[in-house]
């Protein structure tokens, strides 16, 4: 046995040993013993049956996400949507139970709380089942197709992209003033884009469309390049590949950069950064799970700092680190509430909701009646004067199609999740198409936005999801040329 096949051999061994090592530790810090502690802290809620629906969701979610961190397998999508659930879903709203405190008020009664909490409940283990059926289901190639074969990005629309980003990311730095505009505070920006006269009173699209063709394409390019750089010795030796990736990591570093954007955003960028330059690192892939939960924990209620100039800024005061999961951000299940007290009295919209977000584009001025975004209309509802509220996909689903069509929606969305993972294993392989992979690039982008898409609303994050989906298909083809990988 060669040298190289006996430290092949020992790397999964050390791997399988670390995982037997953290498992115990790992399972028993997610499902035990972090409940455990918000349980034992002081509060005024009430310990009645939307509290241990509350207990059994946190453990369920914590167990799958200990699964998916301890996995051999590195399953991104699958990851990201049970850490979210874990730490939005089950850690921050079990504190707010214990504590008695929520973000945004619940109007409704106690009840529409235990059908949010057994909502959710059903939703994941709607979602287990899809994954559960996609990994019986064998991936399968296309009738013809060859070893090495898939979507790959065309060399000559790769650089094409390139040319958009920086031109779209230039336009957006110059309309808003710029570079010194974007490590100032998002209220300025706000100002800056409202000045730039792209917004009208009666819509944002425009600020919408300068804000997403100036972040997105400059993001996809600067993972294309990662890609290639990680993946290729040719092209880390090409002097001209190298700066490029400089000069779209400095572009990035403007127009993407933790000041100027929302958190959720930076997240995406972030994740699909670290997924695609180190694409089969499981240390990697267990650090931003396990990670992710500190920081969720820890530092995201403190991470708006930026998102007020100086005069604005309200700092966080709090007693405990749990106190602000009761106060800010994580609003998703007393959210569901509200949606299942708005729905009571309005009814099921039975699929409009999501066509609006679907058909985002269309201007109100075309389709009079067009939908709003589903928080801001439970927001309205509820007669809150701030309606950037969050609508889950729990809740989007939930309001067009009643508890059947959330299960059966969770269900397409695990299973597209689990087949997703099992491609991009494959696709970061020497089996896989190489270092121009479409799916590699796509695969930890969606991971990241994952955050955004689940958080909801739907409508207000389609427009950057859109704009990512045409600049893939606008580099993808899947023709090999030459059939080799390059190295």
């Amino acid at each position: 046995m060669t040298s190289v096949q006996v430290e092949s051999v020992a790397k999964p061994m050390s791997w399988a040993m670390l995982s037997r090592a953290l498992a115990v530790p790992m399972i028993l810090g997610l499902v035990c013993f972090l409940p455990a502690v918000i349980v034992a802290q002081p509060g005024t809620g009430v310990r009645d049956n939307a509290f241990w629906m509350q207990l059994v969701l946190t453990c369920y979610a914590g167990a799958r996400l200990a699964t998916m961190i301890l996995s051999t397998r590195r399953r991104l999508l699958q990851g990201v949507f049970w850490m979210f659930v874990y730490i939005a879903m089950g850690v921050a709203p079990l504190a707010q139970t214990v504590i008695g405190q929520t973000p945004t008020p619940m109007v409704g009664p106690r009840s529409d709380l235990v059908t949010a909490v057994a909502m959710i409940l059903l939703g994941c283990a709607a979602f287990d089942l899809g994954a559960l059926l996609a990994a019986r289901r064998p991936l399968r190639r296309r009738p013809g197709a060859q070893r090495g074969r898939g979507p790959v990005a065309h060399q000559g629309r790769l650089t094409l992209l390139v040319v958009i980003a920086f031109a779209a990311g230039g336009y957006y730095i110059l309309k808003l003033g710029g570079p010194a505009i974007f490590f100032s505070s998002r209220q300025e920006i706000s100002a800056s884009v409202a000045e730039s006269g792209v917004v009208s009173t009666e819509s944002n699209v425009g600020s919408a469309f300068l804000k997403g063709f100036g972040t997105v394409p400059a993001l996809i390019a600067l993972l294309f390049c990662t890609r290639r750089l990680a993946t290729s010795r040719r092209a880390r030796r090409s002097p001209s590949t190298v700066l490029v990736w400089v000069a779209l990591a400095g572009l990035n570093l403007i127009v993407n950069n933790p000041v100027s954007n929302a958190r959720y955003w930076f997240l995406t960028v972030l994740v699909s950064l670290l997924f695609t330059a180190f694409p089969s690192s499981a240390a990697i892939y267990r650090s931003v799970l396990a990670m992710g939960v500190v920081g969720a924990l820890v530092l995201f209620p403190y991470a708006d700092r930026f998102r007020y100039d100086d005069e604005g800024y309200k700092p966080v005061e709090s007693a405990s680190v749990f106190e602000p999961l009761a106060t800010k951000d994580y609003d998703q299940t007393v959210m569901f509430a509200n949606t299942i007290s708005w729905v009571e009295t309005r009814g099921h919209t039975y699929g409009r909701q999501l066509a609006g977000s679907g058909l985002f584009f269309v201007p109100r001025a075309v389709w009079s009646g067009k939908p709003e975004d589903t928080g801001v209309r439970v927001g309205q509802w509820m007669g809150m004067r701030m309606t950037n509220l969050s609508a889950p996909l729990w809740t989007e689903l939930w309001v067009d199609f009643g508890a059947a069509g959330m299960a059966g929606g969770l269900a397409l969305v695990g299973y597209g999740a689990a087949r997703t993972d099992r491609r991009f294993a494959v696709a970061v392989t020497r089996a896989g198409p190489g270092p121009g992979s479409v799916l590699a690039i796509a695969a930890p982008l969606i991971a990241g936005y994952t955050f955004i898409l689940l958080r909801g609303p739907l409508l207000q994050s389609a427009g950057k999801f859109a704009i990512a989906v045409l600049c893939l298909l606008l580099v993808t083809s899947f023709r090999n040329r030459t059939g080799q990988r390059s190295r």
